[in-house]
């Protein structure tokens, strides 16, 4: 008889089985483009998808007598495993073709990619095979509505159990409220808007300027809020103010609620913009971020004019605080106001539900309003004085569940920074790359900066650091809740 964790496992595993052949599927698209471009990795496609795709039909077939109806924790476990073990099949095409590229280096490449993250231990992009930088983008793109969520809406052998994979995946501390009566269709109709809203960027791009393969892989990342280039300068390579805007455009679209973006759509008003809580918010503290962080810059000197300096202050502050990381410029050698003002937005300016990270101006604005409650309550003890969102009254047990997700947060970004220091990294690289990495933002400062890479840490850095990718990525609970005992009892 197979031992009690088995039994646990087996069923999610069955289920597991099919997301890994439908993701050995996804890596047809870079075969075709090293069709197109005759490159050098074109066979390390057919292996990868080989490998992979047998890799789940083996899952399956072992597990094959195990199926059952999943239960509410299994699609935590479910979650887990395809956040940490779809990387690992993701890093086949990058080992197969890169020479001397360590597993350690690999699996950050392609946890950074899938979590939309953007740090990067690779060099000499343009020198890769276009389907090389093409898989890294699309993996980008992938993580940035969700996998789960996409085989939720692809699979109706998911549709059972489907809220709870699709809540253990999603972002934010509001997971209730279904946009149709069926999880099914929701997730579908977020991934046709989000497709839908990838096209019209690749159109921009084009228009802008951008060749047609770095129009498509661009948009990947700009709407996933991933920040992968297929160059080593970012968007310093296009020097173009005009996709520049393109871009500052779409990142703010990507950093909105897309259930937003979609009862917009269905309901064709902008009516739901003004009545979402976050999205006003994001938009007004992004962009007066921006207009500041120009001002500081001119009168600081780094740029002679205003116009200048808001171009730069523009892209890059709204880059950082979508959690993108793209970059035009070498940002760490501004004044240190501006960089570190830019990795606080990052920790909160995005939408819950959007394809940014961080904590969210959703729990942020909760935060505030907790703040003032308590000082009232200091006031008039006896006060009834709820906490509102959007003219609603905010559940305490939403709040008390936001505070101590920001508890579990702050721990998190501490232990993290201090095992970083004990390996010898100097206190602003260690607490940077930290931030960047749990929020899923990419470049940090000091040696992680955006006109470098992560290649330069030990491997125990950089498990570290990928760990903090998944971490912030899976929003610290659905991740950390498998570490616990309660989680494997019956």
């Amino acid at each position: 008889m197979l031992p009690a964790a088995v039994h646990r496992i087996a069923p999610v595993v069955n289920v597991f089985s099919t997301v890994v052949m439908i993701f050995a599927l996804t890596m047809t698209a870079p075969l075709i483009v090293a069709y197109i471009y005759n490159d050098a990795a074109l066979l390390v496609y057919e292996a990868a998808i080989a490998i992979t795709f047998l890799a789940g039909v083996i899952m399956r077939l072992t597990t094959r007598h195990q199926r059952r109806e999943l239960l509410p924790r299994d699609g935590f476990l479910l979650v887990i495993l395809v956040w940490t073990i779809l990387p690992a099949f993701a890093t086949l095409p990058l080992m197969l073709y890169i020479d001397g590229l360590s597993f350690t280096d690999a699996y950050f490449e392609t946890v950074s990619g899938i979590t939309t993250t953007g740090a990067t231990t690779l060099t000499n992009l343009e020198q890769l095979p276009p389907s090389i930088n093409f898989w890294r983008l699309e993996l980008q793109w992938l993580g940035g509505m969700g996998i789960i969520v996409l085989a939720v809406a692809i699979l109706p052998l998911l549709g059972v159990g489907g809220m709870q994979l699709y809540k253990a995946e999603t972002p934010g501390p509001m997971k209730d409220a279904k946009l149709t009566p069926r999880i099914t269709e929701t997730a579908k109709g977020l991934w046709l808007v989000y497709a839908g809203i990838t096209a019209a960027n690749i159109l921009a791009y084009r228009w802008a300027g951008m060749s047609w393969f770095d129009a498509v892989s661009h948009s990947f990342s700009t709407m996933s809020l991933g920040g992968f280039s297929t160059y080593d300068a970012s968007f310093g390579f296009f020097d173009s103010p005009l996709i520049e805007g393109v871009a500052i455009v779409f990142m703010l679209i990507g950093g909105i609620n897309f259930a937003t973006h979609f009862l917009t759509w269905r309901e064709r008003s902008p009516r739901p913009y003004r009545a979402d809580p976050e999205a006003g918010m994001f938009v007004m503290v992004t962009l007066a971020s921006c207009l500041m962080i120009a001002v500081y810059l001119w009168q600081r000197g780094v740029y002679p004019d205003f116009l200048t300096a808001l171009r730069y202050a523009g892209f890059n502050v709204v880059s950082i605080a979508t959690t993108t990381g793209y970059s035009n410029t070498d940002y760490n050698l501004w004044p240190a106001f501006a960089p570190l003002w830019m990795l606080f937005l990052c920790c909160f300016a995005s939408s819950s539900g959007s394809t940014g990270s961080g904590i969210k101006m959703v729990r942020a604005r909760l935060l505030v309003q907790q703040g003032l409650r308590e000082m009232v309550k200091l006031v008039h003890p006896s006060a009834q004085v709820p906490v509102k969102l959007g003219g609603r009254v905010v559940p305490n047990q939403i709040v008390f569940a936001v505070l101590a997700f920001m508890s579990m947060y702050g721990a998190s970004v501490t232990v993290m920074t201090f095992l970083l220091l004990a390996t010898g990294l100097d206190f602003v690289t260690a607490f940077s790359a930290v931030i960047a990495s749990i929020t899923n933002t990419g470049p940090g400062l000091s040696q992680v900066g955006p006109a470098t890479t992560y290649a330069a840490l030990t491997d125990f850095q950089t498990w570290v650091l990928t760990f903090a990718m998944l971490l912030g990525r899976l929003e610290l609970f659905t991740l950390l809740i498998i570490f616990t005992p309660a989680f494997w009892r019956r």
